[in-house]
C-alpha cells in the first residue's frame, strides 16, 4: 500500500537552501521513496523530535526528517538538510529549535 507525501513548507524552505542542484533531486529521489513502507525505513527520533522519524541520504551526510500517520497513510516530510553534529545548521538542532517555538509541527 503507498503512503502519499506531503512536503511543508519548512522542509521546501530548507531545501531551497541547499545550493548543490544534484544534491537537492537525490534527496527529492528519497523523500518519493518513503511512499513505499516509510515506518520501516530510518530510525525513530527522541527527545523533543520523539514521534518523527530520520531516514539518511545522498551519501549519508544529509537527512529527511518525516511523521507518518498511518491512519490517513501520510508521510510528513518537516524538514532535510546536512547532518553536521555540533553545527549551528545541523537539520536535528534547526528542528528541534523551530519545535520548541512551535514551528515546525
Amino acid at each position: 500500500m503507498k503512503y502519499s507525501i506531503k512536503v511543508t513548507d519548512l522542509a521546501k524552505q530548507m531545501l531551497g537552501e541547499i545550493l548543490d542542484k544534484r544534491i537537492r533531486e537525490e534527496i527529492a529521489k528519497r523523500i518519493d521513496k518513503l511512499a513505499d513502507e516509510p515506518n520501516l525505513q530510518g530510525k525513530p527520533l527522541k527527545g523533543i523530535l520523539a514521534g518523527y522519524r530520520s531516514v539518511r541520504a545522498v551519501g549519508q551526510r544529509y537527512r529527511i526528517v518525516y511523521k507518518v500517520l498511518d491512519n490517513n497513510l501520510v508521510v510528513y516530510v518537516i524538514g532535510a538538510g546536512i547532518r553536521k553534529e555540533g553545527g549551528k545548521d545541523d537539520i536535528y538542532t534547526r528542528l528541534q529549535k523551530l519545535l520548541k517555538r512551535g514551528f515546525a509541527t
